[in-house]
């Protein structure tokens, strides 16, 4: 098993995006990138720690590669907008890949370098790319967020669009049970 770690938005919805893809064992809700131990969604949430929130993947690279999820990753969120997704604004919402090994690291840059060069958004790509720092996992209520209250009008409105994007987009890397 391998983890890799991204910061993409709201975790709520960024754990939804990666959970019911084959291959992957485990998403967890979590903080890295701060200045403090153990902080609590309240200190991040006010901005004043540097953590993002991030969700760290446990997963098998013989079934799913880093590449796939960095497909997946690049393809779900709006990786040009500094701090932000949609209405959630702060810097604990920013674009990031945490790498684990000088690999992940390689693939990031050079995944963002194409996307950059290929103009594939409509402005330049400011997602993070930065060696895992420790990596706090959130709060219980936060984990598994989405599937536990779906009906919920923020993972209606938010977290729904992109996980029906994921099934829409890549249907043949999702577990049988999604």
């Amino acid at each position: 098993m391998e983890i890799a770690t991204f910061g993409a938005g709201c975790f709520w919805c960024v754990e939804a995006v990666f959970q019911n893809l084959r291959g992957v064992e485990k998403v967890e809700s979590g903080y890295t990138g701060g200045r403090i131990a153990n902080p609590t969604y309240k200190e991040v949430c006010s901005g004043l720690t540097g953590h993002n929130e991030a969700i760290r993947i446990t997963f098998d690279p013989q079934v799913i590669s880093f590449e796939e999820l960095l497909e997946i990753f690049w393809k779900t969120h709006d990786p040009t907008t500094l701090n932000r997704q949609g209405n959630d604004v702060g810097t604990q919402y920013r674009s990031g890949i945490y790498y684990h090994n000088d690999e992940q690291k390689r693939l990031a840059e050079t995944y963002k370098h194409k996307l950059n060069e290929a103009q594939a958004f409509d402005k330049p790509i400011v997602t993070e790319i930065l060696p895992a720092a420790p990596f706090y996992k959130a709060e219980d209520y936060h984990q598994n967020y989405y599937n536990q209250n779906s009906s919920q009008p923020y993972c209606q409105f938010v977290a729904k669009p992109k996980v029906d994007k994921v099934k829409a987009l890549f249907g043949d890397k999702l577990k049988a049970t999604a």
